[in-house]
């Protein structure tokens, strides 16, 4: 089974139904079905629950990420996960946050929109509807 990382972005667009809400959506879907395990980290959640207020209200950014907590587990950040992303060369230190927390627990893909934002690393980084696609073809 795989292990996947859910970056920021792909939750974004489910909960605030932007372009890419249908394959969010999807993907959340195959998560939910307990098909996968899926992880992300308490960085992404702040920044899921402060755009999803700006879009609605606290309230209901606390409730979409309540929901999202029963489907993700949540990776720890630790002192080495720290080091790591500062001696990195990934331009984005949050970036390199969430590379190390998934690196770090042996993820199998992060799943993400803006797949450059990890190009300095080696796993394997593929957006939603190519996870999507993978699943499809495997049966």
């Amino acid at each position: 089974m795989n292990s996947l990382f859910i970056d920021s972005d792909i939750l974004i667009d489910l909960l605030a139904q932007r372009e890419h809400h249908v394959e969010a959506a999807a993907l959340m879907t195959i998560i939910g079905e307990k098909k996968i395990t899926a992880y992300t980290t308490p960085i992404v959640l702040a920044n899921v629950d402060y755009i999803i207020t700006k879009y609605s209200n606290k309230a209901k950014s606390r409730k979409a990420i309540r929901a999202l907590r029963k489907m993700l587990s949540i990776l720890p950040m630790d002192e080495k996960v720290v080091d790591m992303a500062l001696e990195s060369e990934f331009s984005d230190f949050e970036d390199a946050l969430q590379y190390y927390a998934a690196e770090k627990r042996g993820i199998d893909f992060i799943i993400t929109r803006n797949k450059r934002d990890y190009s300095k690393g080696s796993l394997k980084v593929i957006t939603a509807q190519e996870y999507i696609n993978m699943v499809e073809s495997n049966g």
